[in-house]
């Protein structure tokens, strides 16, 4: 980009005056494509073009228009547009039929989920028939919509519809038992996609993907320290404007880790390929003489295995028998007698110590107790 470019467009600051939005307004707007923003040569930052700004300010009905596209409201405010209760609002939303677009804990260190007004509206006239009638249930959701949106911030909505807000998630009737609560879940996935849509770069991407794995996985996948460090500090903060407190601030981590098996196999996925398109590009800083530690390809995880949170798989760890922490990495059955042989390890930490004492427990067992044949039964 050329010095006559950067001086024909304008900061975010700037831009979101200009256009009479407020700045979550503005950042949402961007983020859904409103408004059309490009790299900055010099600060990396986004930019705003000034023809941009120019075509948004002669467009019809300005600025009312242009907030109207990007206005949020919650549970209360969205059950009223809709004219449906609070409470089948909630099972919509929990089924997966309404997709928040921004998430906050209020005072109480209760969840306020928030939606776009525009497609609430879009939604009641598209679907009137699940607007009357039997509640539907998550497990029979269709597909869900296209995961666009915006960023949370502590600020959004007022206090009354945040009260509401918490309220109405309990009113007409609490989920089913196994019915699967979605909000959480798309919320991430398009608040995810938004990022990936905004960025060029492929570290910045690939950190974007990571950043809703529990430290675990991210190490799991990715084994070199340095690069583990590029990918934290571009990791984007999914939510702005975290609460004080240790409770709320546990309470709002667990919303920004993937805990799906279904999403955690996918963002895994993502991240893999993310990070080859990313080493192919450049390598991540790292002082001068070190080589990058060579990443195994990670082999695809069961559903209760990839679900596992750090405390859980740190549990599990410690209470792990010597046949149970046999894995296909470390040891291979042969024979009807059930004894196994070691195989070379290839990668990871930690595992050529098991590796070995796996091996002693065998010999040891081999010679203490000579195999004798069985016949067949």
């Amino acid at each position: 980009m050329s010095v006559m470019e950067v001086s024909e467009t304008l900061a975010a600051g700037r831009a979101a005056q200009e256009l009479r939005l407020k700045r979550g307004e503005f950042e949402l707007a961007t983020q859904m494509g409103h408004v059309r923003t490009v790299g900055g040569a010099l600060s990396g930052r986004r930019r705003v073009p000034r023809g941009e700004v120019e075509r948004l300010r002669r467009a019809a009905g300005f600025p009312d228009t242009l907030r109207e596209r990007v206005r949020t409201v919650g549970t209360a405010e969205g059950a009223e547009l809709m004219e449906i209760s609070p409470g089948r609002f909630t099972r919509l939303a929990r089924a997966g039929y309404l997709v928040p677009v921004r998430v906050y804990l209020n005072r109480y260190r209760a969840v306020v989920w928030l939606y776009l007004a525009e497609e609430l509206r879009a939604f009641a006239s598209s679907e009137p028939g699940l607007l009357t009638g039997r509640l539907p249930r998550s497990g029979t959701r269709p597909e869900p919509q296209k995961r666009t949106g915006g960023r949370a911030r502590s600020g959004c909505g007022s206090e009354a519809d945040a009260v509401l807000d918490a309220e109405a998630a309990e009113a007409a009737g609490a989920m089913a038992p196994g019915e699967e609560d979605c909000r959480p879940r798309n919320w991430r996935g398009r608040r995810i996609g938004l990022l990936l849509h905004e960025s060029d770069d492929r570290w910045e991407r690939a950190a974007i993907v990571g950043s809703v794995l529990d430290p675990v996985q991210l190490a799991e996948l990715v084994p070199d320290p340095y690069e583990r460090a590029c990918l934290n500090r571009l990791r984007p903060d999914l939510a702005p404007g975290r609460p004080a407190s240790e409770a709320g601030r546990e309470a709002m981590g667990r919303l920004l880790t993937a805990d799906d098996p279904d999403e955690i196999s996918w963002h895994r996925s993502s991240l893999t390929a993310l990070l080859a398109d990313a080493r192919r590009d450049r390598q991540a800083p790292r002082p001068s003489g070190t080589a990058p530690t060579s990443a195994p390809t990670p082999e695809p995880a069961s559903a209760s295995e990839s679900a596992r949170t750090p405390e859980s798989a740190r549990a599990a760890d410690s209470v792990r028998t010597p046949e149970s922490v046999r894995t296909p990495d470390s040891v291979r059955a042969t024979g009807s007698a059930g004894t196994c042989e070691p195989v070379p390890y290839t990668g990871g930490r930690g595992r050529p110590l098991l590796t070995r004492l796996r091996a002693r427990r065998v010999r040891g067992r081999e010679a203490a107790v000579p195999l004798v044949a069985t016949a067949d039964r």
